[in-house]
Formats: C-alpha cells, structure tokens, sequence
C-alpha cells in the first residue's frame, strides 16, 4: 500500500510554499500524483443603503481581490512542483462555500492524502475549511505544523490508541508511513476495561495486527497521572523525540468551538509534529 494520489490544500499564498514542499517530498517518495489545490471563498455581497441593492463597484473590488490571491497561490505551487518525473496537476474553485463546494469535496473523496496547514494564529480565517475536509472528504489528512517550514522524514511515529473506530481508521490510514518508519510506538493513556480486556493489555492486539505488517512496533500505557491525555500525549512527543502523530479525529458538532473534543482540540491548538487525523 502507499499513497498514489495525493491533495496539496493551498488556502492562503502564506502557507502555499510550505505545503507544496512538503507535499513534493511525499509524491517523490511514493510516486504518487500530486493535486495542488485553491478555494477562493467569495465574501458576502456589499449593498447599497437604504434600498439594498449590490454595489457592482465593490463586488469587483473583492472578485478581482480573490483572482489574484488564487493566482498567486498557483504560481507559487506551479513554480515549486514544476521538476522533471513529477506528476502534478493544478485545480482552483470559486464560490460562496470554499472548500466546502461541492467540486472540491468531488475532488477529496479520490485521493488517498490530504495534506495541510495547521491554523497560523496569524492567519486563522481558513480554520474552519480544515474542519470541513476532516470531517466530510472521508480520507486522511497529514496536517503541517505551521512552524514547520522543511520537510523532514519521518522515523518514529507515536500512534495515540484508545481502541475507538477513529483510532482505528487513523492507524491504518497511515500504514504507508508506519511500514516505512524505523520505529512505530502505540501509545494507551488511562485504558479502561473493555470487552474483557484489561488496561495493561490495551493496544496489544492493534501492536500484534501491525508487526504482521512488518511494522517494528512497541507498546506503552501510561495510568492515571493527573494530567489531561491530550497533555500526556503532548507530554510524549517532546520526550520520544516523535515525528509523526497518529490519531482519531473526535466530535460531533461542526461549529469549531464545539467540533473537537478536548484532545484532539487541544493537540491540533499546539501540535508540534506532523499529525496524522482520520475521522
């Protein structure tokens, strides 16, 4: 398995370089075809007081605002991705939605990655279109820290596990990147029993399940300690030295102050390695 297709997601020229980057390494390394893609979301029309009507002078102050910004975006893109056996391809859309729209989403559901920026506190107003991607596109998303600036490679990965169907999805989801790491590390923060298995033996299974891959695999569980496992798990990667995070994306509402529980809120606010989410 690896991943043949993979959606470079552009939202701002700010980002546009980073991504690209890093979205160049993986196509290289898996000889994949890359996507880079651009949703322009159009602002609300302004309207002319008292009788409400559009101003066509200020609606093409913000569509002429937009197209350029877009065509920043694919000259940044086109510029970094145009090399010699290198498969790429250009897309960007326009609408009231964003990467809402349906063409984007068309385009998300048939690749086998997406990768992205995580929120620049700097640059927050695409937030909630990484929500929309991991929520209704259906595949991974590889998401980028956005003091990240060079690619790295990935050598040892932390798959956070707490035995939930999107932990599930998230693991082998990435089963690309953890056959080709040199160390894989399933991570159980306060298991509980379940199913008759005890907390000491939470993650042995997914651990047997993976080493069948070929994966070189441990298994750690940390007990109650006090501290959030959103905290034990930030705690970890600044220990192990971890570059890679895997895990579940969690919640039920789309608004984003109600979207995320509380550890993957909580990881994607301060995540300080590539992360891995799956929903």
């Amino acid at each position: 398995m690896a991943y043949k297709t993979i959606l470079a997601v552009l939202d701002t020229p700010q980002n546009a370089r980073q991504i690209t980057d890093f979205a160049i390494a993986l196509a290289e390394r898996f000889s994949a075809h890359l996507i880079g893609v651009h949703a322009e979301t159009l602002a609300a029309v302004p309207l002319i007081a008292p009788m409400e009507i559009p101003d066509p002078s200020a609606v093409q102050i913000l569509q002429d605002a937009a197209q350029k910004e877009t065509a920043e975006v694919e000259r940044i893109f086109k510029d970094q991705a145009s090399r010699d056996g290198l498969s790429i391809e250009w897309r960007s859309f326009m609408s009231s939605a964003g990467y809402g729209c349906h063409s984007v989403m068309d385009t998300a559901h048939a690749v086998d990655l997406i990768v992205a920026s995580q929120s620049d506190p700097a640059h927050a107003d695409h937030r909630a279109d990484i929500e929309t991607f991991l929520f209704d596109s259906g595949r991974p998303m590889l998401l980028i820290p956005y003091t990240m600036k060079v690619p790295q490679p990935i050598k040892r990965v932390l798959v956070a596990w707490n035995g939930s169907r999107e932990a599930a999805r998230a693991t082998f989801d990435s089963m690309p990147f953890l056959k080709a790491a040199e160390s894989v590390e399933v991570f159980c923060v306060d298991p509980s029993d379940r199913g008759g298995q005890t907390p000491e033996m939470a993650g042995a299974e997914i651990a047997a399940t993976l080493a069948r891959h070929g994966v070189n695999v441990t298994l750690s569980t940390q007990g109650k300690s006090g501290i959030s496992a959103a905290a034990a798990i930030e705690n970890h990667l600044s220990e192990g030295s971890v570059d890679l995070l895997v895990m579940g994306g969690y919640g039920h509402s789309r608004w984003w102050e109600m979207l995320f529980g509380g550890v993957t809120r909580n990881l994607l606010d301060s995540m300080t390695a590539l992360t891995l989410l799956s929903r």
